[in-house]
C-alpha cells in the first residue's frame, strides 16, 4: 500500500520519495510494540496504545483500502490520460469517507444498548422457569478503556435485577496485568447464583495462567471445560463452560488445559438434565448441538465491528459460517453476543456494544426458540 500510495503522492510531497520512505515505517514499527507486550518484556501504558498501537490498528483497516482506492480512480482516469490524478482524486475521496466512517464508527462505540431475549426451553425444570441472566462478552478491558463507558456497562447489569451473570470471554486486551483493570471497573457485580467466565482468546493470549487466577480471586467462578450444577426446588440446571480453539493453537499442544474439551465439558452433566454452555468461540457449538446442549452463549466475532442487521450480515460473516445473531439445530440454542466492548480500534457500526439479558422460560410441549423482546440504548452517561 505504501508503494502504491507513494507512486501517486511523491510528486506533491517535500522530499518526494524520500519522505514516503521516512514515513511508512511508521504503519509498521508498533508491530515491534506489540510484540513485545506479547512476549512479556513490557506492558503498554494507556499512551502507548492509544498513541502508537491504535494508530496501528487505523493503518492495518485503511491503508490498503485507500490503495485499492487510489488503483481504482488511476483506471478511472486511464482512457481519458489522467491517471494520475484520477488517483488522486481516488485517494482523496476514500480518506474522506474513511474518516467520516471513522468518526461515526467512534460514536457507534459508545452506543451501549440492553437486547432483551425469550429462550424457550423445552427441557427446563419449571422451578427455573422465569430465570434472568445476564451476557456480556469480548470487553476487552486494559488501561486504554473508557473508565466511564465500563461504568455505564456494570450500572446497567447490575440495574437489571438478573439471577446470574455470563461473561462469555475475552475479558482482557491481549497482557495478563489488564486483569487489574478489569476487576477495579467490573469486580463488584453481584448475582444471586453467581458469576461465570470462560476462557476467550485474547485471555490466551495475555497469558490464561494469570488471567485464570486474577478473575479467581475477584469471585467469578470461572469454568474450562467443566460444569456446575445449580439447584432450585429439588431440580438442576447446568451451567458449563469449554476452552478456547486458541488453547491449542496457541501452546501448539492440544492437551493443553485450556484447549476446549467438549466430553470434558459436559462429563458430569446427566443426559436428562439440562444444560447452559459458555463457549467463547461460536465454532464450538456445532460439537455441543450434537451433544444435545439445550443453551449456548458465545461472542468472539463482533459481528466484525460493521453490520447490516436486517440483511442478516457483517464484516464477520464471508469468514465464519456461525457469525452473528440466532441459531437453531433440534433443541439445541445458540445466541452470538455481538461484544460488550470493541477490539482493535473505537469502531462499531450498525453493530451497537450489547449487555443481553435473557429470560429462560419452560416450554415443555414446545420447541426450542430465541425470541427477541425488545432492545433499548443506554444513555445516560455516569462521571
Amino acid at each position: 500500500p505504501w508503494l502504491i500510495l507513494g507512486v501517486w503522492l511523491h510528486p506533491l510531497l517535500p522530499g518526494g520519495w524520500g519522505t514516503v520512505l521516512a514515513v511508512s515505517p511508521l504503519g509498521t514499527l508498533p508491530v515491534w510494540t506489540l510484540l513485545r507486550g506479547l512476549g512479556g518484556h513490557s506492558y503498554p501504558s494507556a499512551t502507548t496504545r492509544i498513541l502508537v498501537l491504535r494508530p496501528f490498528w487505523y493503518a492495518m483497516l485503511f491503508l490498503p483500502l485507500l490503495a485499492l482506492s487510489t488503483l481504482a480512480g488511476a483506471l478511472a482516469g486511464l482512457p481519458f490520460g489522467r491517471h494520475g490524478s484520477g488517483g488522486r482524486w481516488g485517494l482523496a475521496l476514500s480518506a474522506t469517507l474513511f474518516l467520516v466512517a471513522a468518526l461515526l464508527g467512534y460514536a457507534g462505540s459508545r452506543r451501549l444498548v440492553v437486547k432483551r431475549l425469550k429462550i424457550l426451553l423445552p427441557r427446563l425444570p419449571l422451578a427455573f422457569d422465569g430465570m434472568r441472566m445476564a451476557q456480556v462478552s469480548d470487553l476487552h478491558v486494559g488501561p486504554h478503556t473508557s473508565t466511564r463507558f465500563l461504568a455505564r456497562i456494570a450500572a446497567q447489569v447490575q440495574s437489571e435485577g438478573v439471577d446470574l451473570i455470563a461473561v462469555t470471554g475475552d475479558q482482557v486486551d491481549d497482557f495478563a496485568e489488564d486483569v487489574a483493570w478489569y476487576v477495579a471497573s467490573l469486580g463488584r457485580l453481584e448475582a444471586p447464583l453467581g458469576i461465570f467466565a470462560i476462557a476467550g482468546n485474547h485471555d490466551v493470549y495475555a497469558g490464561w495462567p494469570a488471567v485464570h487466577r486474577g478473575l479467581t480471586a475477584a469471585g467469578l467462578e470461572v469454568l474450562v471445560n467443566e460444569a456446575r450444577p445449580i439447584e432450585r426446588d429439588g431440580q438442576r440446571l447446568w451451567i458449563a463452560g469449554t476452552g478456547d480453539p486458541a488453547g491449542a493453537g496457541w501452546s501448539g499442544d492440544q492437551r493443553s488445559p485450556v484447549a476446549p474439551d467438549i466430553e470434558r465439558t459436559l462429563a458430569s452433566v446427566p443426559a436428562d438434565e439440562p444444560v447452559i454452555v459458555l463457549a467463547h468461540n461460536p465454532a464450538l457449538w456445532p460439537a455441543l448441538a450434537a451433544r444435545g446442549v439445550d443453551l449456548t452463549l458465545s461472542g468472539h466475532t463482533h459481528y466484525g465491528q460493521l453490520a447490516i442487521p436486517r440483511l442478516r450480515w457483517s464484516a464477520a460473516s464471508p469468514f465464519l459460517r456461525l457469525a452473528m445473531g440466532r441459531h437453531r439445530e433440534g433443541r439445541s440454542l445458540l445466541y452470538i453476543n455481538p461484544g460488550t466492548n470493541y477490539w482493535g480500534i473505537p469502531f462499531r457500526i450498525g453493530t451497537p456494544p450489547e449487555i443481553t439479558v435473557l429470560t429462560l422460560r419452560a416450554t415443555p410441549e414446545g420447541e426450542a426458540d430465541i425470541q427477541e423482546s425488545g432492545e433499548t440504548a443506554i444513555k445516560q452517561v455516569l462521571s
